[in-house]
């Protein structure tokens, strides 16, 4: 823990550079200059910026703080985590390439893999629950060149087996990729379990304010680091804009304070519902009810804001039971200050569900966020706007 709040608060950072600013400053730069062609012929060498598309010092700065805290040797941080997410995959697979998707990854991971990377490289997907290993060592083909997962998945909070995944892949010579937004990188660390490429949308609780969108991949491995900083990166031009990074750096500082505080809050509230007449089940890792608590203890050291729950009543209650919250508010993504709430499942068809492993009934699943408004203040609201139903 301690080296982590270094990594927080100082790791990268000289104030001696700054003229002795304590916070680092925005380089808005387009591009950097030279004092001699010979310096500029050097370039790359003991000048790394060059031009913004390729390098950008604040970037580099959120870089070195989010490697350092992933136990990586680099990361590399993109437009948007659908960015990072494309990037990894270019990076990894070629044409004909198959890869083993866990079946409640981030829904346009999903997207990205059907309407593009298999009409136009085709590449093939098989779906995996993310439960049984033997099961996943089943799907594995020759050409089979990558593993994406998210551990824990965000509708019902399925957690896969980090560590067994990593040891069946890299036995096999395949890559390994995780979405790690939600435990973020002082509650869950991948690289530690043998994965090969950690994925973080900033635009969640490493930024934490709702103002930013980016995405970061961190890798152990130097080589692929190269890869996707300076092949798929650069050539693509999905570097994260400077402003949004120093913004990153900015929600850095307080993601320990926040985290746990949303953790304390989601907690109660997990607790609550949990016991409430009019809920039939809850999912969140932090509750011993979790049917894989025991692999949550193993591998996570925390939980977050972001819960879900099924009423007992017919589904379509559940979307007046979120038009009754006064301070959760109705929104798509989580991970910020606010509070929020939403039924993100409500129209998905019965093929969809069954994809999910989930029933016609879990079609009410109500997804919560957490924020800092206060539990007090939370749990009055959950409990008025159930009372409505």
């Amino acid at each position: 823990m301690r080296e982590e709040r270094l990594a927080i608060t100082h790791l990268g950072e000289d104030q001696k550079q700054y003229m002795g600013a304590v916070v680092p400053p925005v380089f808005m730069n387009s591009l950097h200059v030279f004092e001699s062609m010979e310096e500029y012929a050097a370039r790359g060498e003991e000048q790394p910026y060059v031009y913004g598309r390729a390098a950008n010092p604040t970037v580099n700065l959120l870089e070195e703080k989010i490697a350092a805290l992933e136990e990586g040797c680099r990361a590399v941080a993109f437009s948007s985590g659908m960015a990072a997410a494309a990037s990894a995959i270019l990076a990894v697979c070629r044409a004909g390439s198959h890869i083993i998707c866990m079946r409640d990854v981030y829904q346009p991971v999903k997207n990205i893999l059907n309407r593009y990377f298999v009409p136009k490289m085709e590449i093939t997907v098989s779906y995996w629950d993310g439960l049984e290993l033997e099961k996943l060592e089943a799907l594995i083909q020759d050409n089979t060149d990558m593993i994406l997962l998210e551990s824990p998945a965000t509708f019902v909070f399925t957690v896969t087996d980090i560590a067994g995944v990593a040891g069946i892949a890299r036995a096999h010579g395949i890559k390994t990729y995780i979405d790690n937004t939600f435990c973020t990188p002082l509650y869950q660390k991948p690289l530690t379990m043998g994965i090969d490429i950690v994925m973080h949308t900033m635009s969640k609780y490493i930024g934490g304010h709702s103002d930013i969108i980016g995405g970061i991949l961190v890798v152990k491995d130097e080589e692929l680091g190269k890869m996707l900083q300076e092949t798929i990166r650069e050539l693509f031009g999905g570097i994260l804009g400077p402003m949004e990074a120093w913004l990153g750096i900015r929600g850095l500082r307080t993601l320990p304070l926040r985290v746990e505080k949303h953790q304390q809050t989601a907690m109660a509230a997990a607790r609550y519902l949990e016991l409430h007449p009019k809920v039939e089940k809850v999912f969140y890792t932090g509750l011993e009810s979790h049917p894989q608590a025991e692999l949550i203890k193993k591998q996570q050291k925390g939980h977050t804001g972001l819960l879900s729950f099924v009423l007992k009543d017919a589904p379509e209650k559940a979307a007046e039971v979120v038009n009754h919250l006064k301070v959760f508010e109705i929104g798509c993504s989580w991970g910020g200050f606010e509070s929020l709430a939403l039924c993100p499942i409500l129209s998905y068809k019965e093929e969809e569900l069954a994809f999910l492993n989930l029933t016609p009934h879990d079609r009410g699943l109500i997804r919560i966020h957490c924020g800092q408004e206060g539990t007090g203040v939370l749990l009055e609201d959950l409990e008025q706007a159930l009372k409505q139903v």
